[in-house]
C-alpha cells in the first residue's frame, strides 16, 4: 500500500507533497493543513467495490488515509461501530429516523481510537518513538493504549478536573502523567512548550492531519450503513472541533468519489459553562470569542479557544447548513438516564450534553420529523459520575409564585405530573395504542419513582382504576368500548376515584363542547402524538430525578 497524498493549505492554496507533518503553511502560515488523495484514481478502480470485499472496520479505507505502509498499521480493531436505530428516543422526539453512531463499542470505549489508531501509525511510519499530548481523558486514554502496542513512549498532560480513575487508566498503560493546576487551554500550552524544551514530538489534536483524517472513517461508514447516501443531519458534542470537520470531510470526499449525493448539515452542541463556538454561530460571528475561565464540570468540552478550527466549521456549517445550541451539566445528567431508560444506550456526559441539545433543535423546529438524523455516540458512561458533576448537580424548582392554571390546561405530559402531586408513585396509562402506550410508559418509567401500569381500553382503565387507586391517571380521549370523556365521567362519579388527578390525551382538536365536558374534571392535556408539546423533555430535565 504506496500512495502518493498531497498538502493543501485551505486558507491560501499553498500544495506539495506529504513526506512528513508540518505545522504551518510555510506560504501564509496558517496552522490546519488538510490531506488530499487522487479520487480519481479511486473512482476509476471502482473503490466501492474494493472495500465491500474487506471486513468492517478503519482501515478498511486505507487509500484514504495517511499511511504509505500497511506494514505501519497500529490496530485494534476500531472502526466499524454500528448505526442503531434509536426507535424509542426517536418516537420521543417525533424523529422517524434518528440513528446513533455507537462509537462506545471502539477497543478503549470513544471515538477516539479512531484517531490514535492513525496518529500512532503515522508516528510509526516517522520512527517516532517518543511523543507528548494533551488530554481531557479520552484522548489520552487511547492514545496510551495504542503507543503501548507500537512501542512508543507516551506524556500525557491532564488539566484540572480531569476524574482519576481515567489518569489512572491512562497510567496503567505505562504513560508518564503530568497534572496541570489549570485549564485544557493551558494545560495544551505546557504540553507543547515541554516537548519542544525536550525535543519529543508533540500531537497537535485538530491540527494534525491523522486527527483530521480518522474521523472521516466515521462518514464512510454511515454512509455504507445507509444504503450510500448521507443523512440530512450529523449531530455531535464539540470542544475543539476536530470530529465533525473529519466526518463533513469525509462526505466531502464521497460526493467528489459519487458515492453520495450531498453533505450532510451540521448541529454542534457544547456545554452551556464553555460554549465559544455556540454563542459565535449564533451571533453569525467567523471568529469564535475564547472562554478565558470555563465553569463546565465536563472535562471533555473544557476547550476554551476553538481557534482556527471554528472558522472551518463556521464555513462548513455555512455552506451546508449548521444548528449550535448549548446544553447545561445539569441537563446533561439528566440526559444520560433519559438514554439509557429509552433505548438502553449508557453514554458519556459529553455525549449527554450533545443529546440534550439535540432536544432543543428538535423544539425550536430546526430539525424535522422527517429527517434523517445521525448522532455521534462519542463514548461509554463513565463509571463514577459523581465524579464529574460532583454532589449538587440538582436544582430545587419553587412553583409558589406561579398563578393558577387554567380549567383545560395543556401542558406538557411530565411537567403536569410533576406539578400535580410529588412524589407520584403508581401511575395508570389507558391507551389502546400499543406503541403510544410503550412510548409513555417508556417516558414516564425513565425517571425515578414512577410505576407504570397499562390499560388499552376505557373499561379496563376503570376497574384498573377502582383496584389500583392510583396517584395519578393518563388517559387516551379516543377509545373503542369506553371513550376518554366516558372514563371521565365515571371516575369523577366515583368516590373512591373522584380525587385521582388526570391527564388527558387528546389527537384532535376539541370542541367547545368537548371542552365543556372536561373543564373542572382534569389537572392538564396534550396533543398525542406531540411528546416535546410546551417543551415537554426540557420539563423532564429541569423539574424530575
Amino acid at each position: 500500500m504506496i500512495k502518493q497524498i498531497w498538502l493543501d493549505c485551505k486558507n491560501c492554496g499553498w500544495s506539495t507533497l506529504y513526506e512528513e507533518p508540518i505545522k504551518n503553511c510555510p506560504s501564509c502560515g496558517d496552522d490546519i493543513i488538510y490531506a488530499r488523495y487522487d479520487l480519481d484514481v479511486l473512482r476509476a478502480q471502482n473503490w466501492q467495490s474494493l472495500i465491500q470485499q474487506r471486513k468492517p472496520g478503519l482501515w478498511r479505507y486505507h487509500e484514504l488515509l495517511p499511511i504509505k505502509k500497511s506494514a505501519n498499521i497500529v490496530t485494534m480493531g476500531e472502526g466499524g461501530t454500528p448505526l442503531i436505530h434509536a426507535e424509542n428516543l426517536g418516537r420521543m422526539l417525533g424523529l422517524k429516523y434518528l440513528y446513533i453512531k455507537d462509537e462506545r463499542q471502539g477497543p478503549t470505549g470513544s471515538f477516539k481510537d479512531r484517531q490514535a489508531s492513525v496518529a500512532i501509525s503515522v508516528m510509526k511510519e516517522l520512527g517516532i518513538d517518543e511523543a507528548v499530548v494533551a488530554s481531557t481523558g479520552n484522548v489520552a486514554i487511547a492514545y496510551s493504549a495504542y503507543a503501548a502496542r507500537a512501542g512508543i513512549k507516551l506524556w500525557a498532560f491532564f488539566p484540572d478536573r480531569v476524574p482519576n480513575d481515567k489518569i489512572r487508566e491512562v497510567a496503567l498503560y505505562g504513560t508518564e502523567v503530568v497534572n496541570v493546576t489549570g485549564t485544557y487551554d493551558q494545560a495544551k500550552t505546557i504540553a507543547a512548550n515541554f516537548a519542544k524544551s525536550q525535543g519529543i514530538y508533540y500531537d497537535r489534536g485538530i491540527k494534525s492531519i491523522a486527527a483530521m483524517e480518522s474521523m472521516k472513517t466515521i462518514a464512510f461508514e454511515i454512509a455504507e450503513d445507509l444504503g450510500w447516501r448521507a443523512p440530512d443531519w450529523f449531530i455531535q458534542g464539540v470542544s475543539g472541533g476536530m470530529g465533525p470537520i473529519g466526518v463533513i470531510k469525509g462526505f466531502e470526499e464521497l460526493r467528489t468519489l459519487g458515492l453520495v449525493d450531498r453533505v450532510p448539515g451540521l448541529g454542534i452542541v457544547q456545554s452551556e459553562g464553555c460554549a465559544p463556538m455556540i454563542e459565535a454561530f449564533n451571533n453569525d460571528w467567523a471568529v469564535a470569542v475564547p472562554v478565558e475561565h470555563p465553569t463546565t464540570v465536563i472535562a471533555t468540552l473544557s476547550t476554551g479557544n476553538p481557534g482556527r478550527a471554528y472558522q472551518l466549521l463556521y464555513d462548513m456549517m455555512k455552506q451546508y447548513g449548521g444548528i449550535a445550541e448549548s446544553a447545561s451539566d445539569e441537563e446533561a445528567f439528566d440526559t444520560t438516564r433519559i438514554m439509557a431508560r429509552m433505548d438502553g444506550i449508557s453514554v458519556e456526559p459529553a455525549t449527554a450534553v450533545a443529546f440534550a441539545g439535540l432536544i432543543k433543535m428538535v423544539q425550536r423546529g430546526k430539525i424535522k420529523s422527517d429527517d434523517i438524523v445521525v448522532f455521534n455516540c462519542s463514548g461509554h458512561t463513565f463509571p463514577v459520575e459523581k465524579a464529574i458533576l460532583g454532589e449538587e448537580w440538582a436544582r430545587q424548582v419553587d412553583l409558589s409564585n406561579i398563578s393558577p392554571t387554567p380549567s383545560v390546561p395543556t401542558k406538557g405530559l411530565l411537567s403536569a405530573v410533576s406539578k400535580v402531586r410529588s412524589p407520584i408513585r403508581q401511575v395508570l396509562v389507558v391507551e389502546d395504542n400499543e406503541d403510544s402506550a410503550r412510548l409513555l410508559h417508556r417516558i414516564l418509567e425513565s425517571h425515578q419513582g414512577y410505576a407504570v401500569t397499562i390499560a388499552h381500553n376505557g373499561v379496563e382503565g376503570l376497574r384498573l382504576a377502582r383496584k389500583m387507586k392510583p396517584d395519578l391517571i393518563v388517559s387516551d380521549l379516543m377509545m373503542p368500548e369506553m371513550d376518554g370523556f366516558q372514563l371521565i365521567e365515571a371516575l369523577k362519579a366515583d368516590t373512591e376515584t373522584h380525587d385521582i388527578p388526570i391527564i388527558v390525551l387528546t389527537a384532535k382538536e376539541l370542541t367547545p363542547a368537548e371542552r365543556q365536558r372536561l373543564a373542572g374534571r382534569i389537572d392538564s392535556m396534550l396533543q398525542k402524538g406531540s411528546f416535546l408539546n410546551d417543551d415537554l423533555l426540557q420539563q423532564i430535565i429541569d423539574t424530575l430525578n
